[in-house]
């Protein structure tokens, strides 16, 4: 990820397009984490970027390694492929990178 806000990489820039067309974002629920624990609750963070079709996601996954993060097991839902990245710290770090997108 680059860190001049002005500067984005390409692969950047398509993954923030791709996140802007119909991304999302799977939170943690920590009122749940706390009353079920860790051991029974294992939801995590992750970003989830949508492909249209098998190319698309082939694409997605290889600009999300070009920009540093690493894809998680992809998924149907829907009729869509879900591209998962996974974990607290890689979910502040990509949308930090759509926020100098956004800024740029």
């Amino acid at each position: 990820m680059t860190t001049d806000r002005h500067r984005l990489a390409p692969a950047e820039r398509e993954l923030t397009r791709y996140f802007d067309r119909n991304g999302y974002v799977r939170r943690q629920r920590l009122e749940r984490l706390k009353k079920e624990g860790a051991q029974r609750y294992k939801k995590g963070e992750e970003v989830r970027l949508v492909a249209e079709s098998e190319t698309e996601l082939l694409t997605i996954r290889r600009l999300l390694r070009e920009a540093g993060f690493t894809p998680g097991r992809p998924f149907v839902k829907s009729r869509q492929f879900r591209q998962p990245i996974y974990g607290r710290d890689v979910v502040a770090r990509f949308l930090a990178m759509v926020r100098a997108a956004h800024d740029a």
